[in-house]
């Protein structure tokens, strides 16, 4: 979708800001190459296009490539050398003190972070303040329109149903006593999600006992735990529509085969209470037309499960953004590996995601959020309590 100018020239003078520089070299930039419709082109030199608050969008591109931006709005300068880059650069951010980029101070959100520290200070060298083009980004980029969201109900009621094909698979093939591990239900899962039309950067996560203690196992032929009675089974797994400018969607259940022990149930009730804090906050401050950052959202759920005694075992951030790829480039729920101070804005789609980690075992919930001008939308179930998977005894 081309960028709106009119609409960012808006929310820029809203901000207070002077305007909103894109830059990108060799794809380093690869949120300016998207906004600037050149996702997945090859670009060879630096490239400038300035957004100002008022008045047409400019830009500044090299001699040898004078057309990479011919299909956006505003006059185009062309520059050889680096002197008369210094000197073209200045012109065009003449009489704009403070623009936007893709910057975060102290690198406090690294997913913004994509122009390097070189150019930064290149920038602020022509008398220009940088500021984070964060909530831009958050807004202009990351933002899901409807389109977008009906495309991520359908592929989130497709991975609900390819979890409950699997608890039954679980069931009937331990209620049979048949051997069953991990790798073979990793594969069932992915060739059901193909069925459904679903398309994934990488296969489903399914993990048993000790390996639920790794966020990120992934099961191999080679090593591949077995399910069987008194098993800890964690499924994560995410998928989009096969078609352009669809989402993602992201869930993860757990179920235990037979009853599970207390302290099992105990870790996983505070990832449920944690997780409910956050989508607490989020919706009370959206009605109220208050803002809400990824940063609190994340301590919202941390808060419930330190009070709960296993603060040093939730040891990922509590989301992330949702977009065309499983990690988008929105907000991310996070006060921990980052300080994400950016806004949830409306359009925002993001996961929920506490999860606690022990030597002997894991458990996690996850779900998924929509943001809209004034209501949240979960969408998808929510697992309150273990799935109970029958075993004969």
């Amino acid at each position: 979708m081309p960028l709106d100018i009119g609409k960012v020239q808006e929310q820029l003078r809203t901000d207070g800001l002077d305007g909103w520089l894109l830059y990108d070299f060799h794809g380093q930039n690869a949120i300016a190459a998207k906004l600037a419709g050149l996702a997945g082109r090859h670009t060879t030199r630096r490239w400038f296009y300035f957004i100002p608050a008022d008045g047409a969008p400019r830009k500044l591109v090299h001699a040898i490539e004078p057309g990479v931006l011919d299909e956006l709005p505003g006059e185009a300068e062309t520059y050889a050398g680096r002197e008369e880059l210094a000197s073209r650069l200045r012109a065009l951010l003449a009489g704009a003190p403070v623009v936007a980029m893709e910057y975060s101070p102290d690198n406090a959100v690294p997913y913004v972070s994509r122009v390097d520290a070189g150019t930064v200070e290149f920038i602020r060298g022509l008398g220009v303040r940088v500021v984070s083009s964060g909530d831009l980004v958050g807004r202009f980029e990351a933002a899901w329109n409807n389109e977008a969201i009906a495309s991520h109900r359908a592929a989130s009621e497709k991975l609900y149903r390819v979890k409950d094909r699997t608890f039954e698979l679980l069931e009937a093939r331990l209620g049979a006593r048949e051997p069953l591990h991990e790798f073979e239900v990793q594969q069932t899962m992915a060739e059901w999600m193909q069925s459904e039309g679903l398309v994934t950067d990488a296969l489903p996560i399914v993990a048993v006992d000790e390996h639920t203690a790794n966020p990120h196992y992934s099961p191999t032929r080679d090593q591949s735990g077995r399910i069987g009675s008194g098993s800890l089974v964690l499924l994560d797994l995410w998928g989009k529509l096969d078609r352009p400018g669809a989402v993602y969607a992201d869930i993860t259940w757990m179920g235990y085969s037979g009853d599970a022990p207390a302290e099992i149930h105990t870790a996983f009730a505070l990832v449920v209470a944690g997780r409910d804090a956050a989508v607490r906050l989020v919706q009370s401050r959206v009605e109220e037309g208050r803002p809400v950052r990824g940063w609190e959202v994340d301590r919202a759920a941390r808060q419930v499960i330190a009070d709960g005694g296993y603060g040093a075992a939730f040891i990922h951030r509590t989301g992330h953004s949702l977009g065309e790829g499983v990690h988008g480039n929105g907000v991310h729920m996070d006060d921990f590996e980052t300080h994400d101070d950016r806004r949830l804005l409306e359009g925002t789609g993001f996961t929920i995601e506490p999860g606690i980690y022990t030597p002997a075992f894991g458990v996690r919930t996850e779900i998924n959020v929509v943001v809209g001008a004034r209501t949240v939308e979960v969408t998808g179930p929510r697992q309150h309590e273990l799935v109970r998977i029958g075993v004969r005894t």
